[in-house]
């Protein structure tokens, strides 16, 4: 059986290992929901240009509840600056799982406002050499073709995901706590749309955000904050009292 590829399909084509699509009905349109405008700093990816700390860990927070991925910049430079650059601006909040295929992968990183997951469309990064493997627990920038990595992210459930070492995938991280987490993270509806399941379609919830997956898919887990626990943020100064007047 051929394997599925954690792919990103947008502009980019489909890679040519990848399976065709079995055609299903397209979903209806959802109603837009009620929410907030997204930050300006979402919306600016030419500004999210830090660079990560050598060693970093982030815990993410789910409607399932805490998992932590580590991070050493030197396995995928490229990929641990975006990630970093994600989570410091707060580009996870309110991401939902959307693709979860029991004992291969689970991916993620659309995110709920249209907008902003346009304005990310267009910052692709260069590859990675491939330095760690696609294990179990490793944490992987899902892609469309070589320099096509944006925003979406997949986490391997398998030591068998190691087969997409050699067509590029580069792992930048690996969760480290709560795996058990993350394989509790719901799976019924199983692959997207695009690849034949029953899952969400990737270009609705592109273009329609987390209204069409709250509406549609109502069972989907999802993240409620990612935050930076390792290293620490450096305390902010104390402020200067200035000297009493005589």
């Amino acid at each position: 059986m051929r394997a599925i590829l954690p792919i990103l399909i947008g502009a980019a084509t489909l890679l040519a290992q990848t399976p065709p699509a079995t055609k299903s009905p397209a979903p209806a349109p959802a109603k837009a929901a009620s929410q907030p405008a997204p930050s300006t700093r979402l919306l600016s990816p030419a500004l999210a240009k830090a660079k990560a700390p050598d060693l970093f860990r982030v815990k993410f927070t789910t409607t399932k509840g805490d998992f932590v991925v580590e991070v050493n910049r030197i396995d995928a430079p490229l990929g641990a600056d975006r990630f970093y650059n994600l989570v410091k601006i707060g580009f996870f909040t309110n991401v939902s799982f959307y693709r979860v295929i029991p004992g291969s992968l689970i991916q993620f990183g659309l995110s709920p406002f249209p907008s902003v997951s346009k304005a990310w469309s267009t910052a692709a990064l260069h590859d990675d050499p491939v330095k760690a493997h696609n294990v179990a627990g490793s944490v992987t920038f899902a892609m469309g073709g070589p320099n096509t990595r944006t925003t979406q992210m997949f986490i391997n459930l398998s030591d068998a995901n190691t087969q997409y070492d050699a067509m590029g995938f580069a792992p930048f991280g690996k969760v480290t706590e709560g795996m058990d987490v993350v394989k509790s993270i719901y799976s019924g509806y199983g692959d997207m749309s695009e690849m034949g399941g029953r899952g969400p379609s990737q270009a609705q919830a592109t273009n329609l955000g987390k209204a069409y997956l709250d509406k549609s898919f109502p069972m989907l887990d999802s993240i409620k904050s990612a935050t930076v626990i390792f290293p620490e943020a450096a305390p902010p100064a104390p402020t200067k009292k200035a000297p009493p007047k005589q």
